[in-house]
């Protein structure tokens, strides 16, 4: 299927597209682009610099918990900068409502290098790209934030006017109206959106959401040397017949020198297990398809589509607690095994059926098990063939994604 084609070429044109866009609405601070340095994308800012008045509302606003119906959880809740913008627990799914007893459906993904997300869109030869949240419904990083405050599982507000009321009872209220102006709660919808574009510009302005200060990022910039296991992990996570990592988790700079993202925004179908911590899962008639539904519903009749979710960055991935749109794996070797051992080894990953064989991609509708990847390395092997990686290599690459988080000190 053409969109599991990923290329580098799609890559750059995202780039591109989305610098364009930014300039045309004015959002971003700078020019996108970059030198050698680790710092390297124009709309970074160096820590320490002052940030927009509006960013600094949205720095108040993340962390706001008064925001929400339980009056005790904000979008730091489970986007905590001590842990990457990510979840600090291991839970799959995170708790929400007016009670905090409320389960989502998907892993919480990291807030971290969204800042040159494109809008989605189809790229010339069909390969969805872009996007934000992991079925790429919203365009921009304003619109992912309208979720977490109306959705039932999360901050569960009635509605945008409930946002805006509670906002107007916050104590840095005249900061916002100063910054928007004194009319601004005259409508709700003008206010809400207002706090949306001040959530959008703290994740844009604040260095925290994207340093580029990993030992990864200091190696490229010469600064840093990897281990010898470091090494053979980059080098497998590159190599087209072993890991293939890169193919999707662009590891090398970008043209303008540019720092790698490690994604190339577009969506693959992986075929992940069920997870039955996900309560939802109780239900045998509920699927999570992603692309095609059910939170995204502009996209139900592409069936090919179905059960893609987005490539995230890995930047930061030796981090996380839960791993896949689903959180079904809580150990990063556990993942990576699973990408190399999930056809060659598939009774170690899937429940066995009656026929006593492994019931393999059993998170999908038998409809949709034609979508998932099987032609790419490592997804190309089948039963009795070797992985493509040896659990000595597994252990490299765990290795050389360790070096991609943040905050390196040598």
């Amino acid at each position: 299927m053409l969109f599991i084609k990923k290329t580098v070429a799609a890559f750059f044109s995202s780039r591109e597209i989305h610098c364009i866009s930014l300039a045309a609405l004015a959002l971003s601070l700078a020019a996108c682009g970059g030198t050698d340095s680790p710092v390297s994308n124009g709309t970074s800012v160096a820590k320490g610099a002052g940030m927009s008045a509006a960013a600094q509302i949205g720095e108040k606003i993340f962390k706001d918990v008064s925001l929400s119906a339980s009056g005790k959880m904000s979008c730091a809740t489970c986007h905590d900068a001590d842990n990457a913008h990510a979840p600090k627990n291991d839970l799959a799914v995170q708790l929400g409502g007016p009670n905090l007893d409320v389960p989502g459906t998907r892993a919480v993904p990291s807030l971290r290098y969204l800042e040159l997300n494109p809008a989605f869109f189809f790229a010339a030869d069909g390969t969805p790209t872009g996007g934000f949240t992991r079925d790429g419904k919203a365009n921009t990083l304003a619109q992912q934030a309208e979720t977490p405050f109306l959705a039932a599982h999360e901050m569960a507000n009635k509605d945008r006017a409930d946002v805006v009321a509670k906002l107007q009872r916050a104590s840095y209220v005249n900061e916002f109206k100063t910054a928007f102006g004194v009319t601004v709660f005259d409508n709700a919808d003008t206010a809400f959106e207002r706090i949306l574009f001040s959530l959008q510009q703290y994740q844009k302005e604040d260095s925290d959401f994207h340093p580029y200060d990993s030992k990864y990022d200091q190696f490229l910039a010469g600064r840093a040397k990897l281990s010898d296991a470091e090494l053979r992990g980059l080098a497998l996570f590159n190599n087209p017949i072993k890991g293939n990592c890169a193919s999707c988790h662009l590891s090398a700079k970008g043209a303008d020198g540019a720092s790698p993202l490690f994604t190339d925004f577009t969506y693959d179908n992986l075929g992940v297990p069920r997870n039955m911590d996900i309560p939802a899962n109780a239900d045998p008639a509920f699927f999570d398809l992603g692309l095609c539904g059910p939170d995204r519903k502009d996209l139900v009749t592409r069936s090919a589509l179905c059960g893609a979710f987005k490539v995230p960055t890995l930047r930061n991935v030796a981090t996380r607690k839960v791993f896949f749109h689903n959180g079904k794996f809580k150990s990063l070797r556990d993942a990576v095994n699973f990408y190399v051992r999930r056809d060659t080894n598939p009774e170690e990953w899937f429940p066995y059926g009656a026929d006593g064989n492994a019931l393999k991609f059993n998170d999908l509708p038998a409809l949709y098990i034609a979508n998932v990847n099987t032609t790419e390395v490592p997804y190309n092997r089948q039963r009795g063939m070797a992985a493509a990686l040896t659990s000595d290599e597994v252990d490299d690459v765990v290795k050389f994604l360790g070096t991609l988080n943040d905050g390196y000190k040598p």
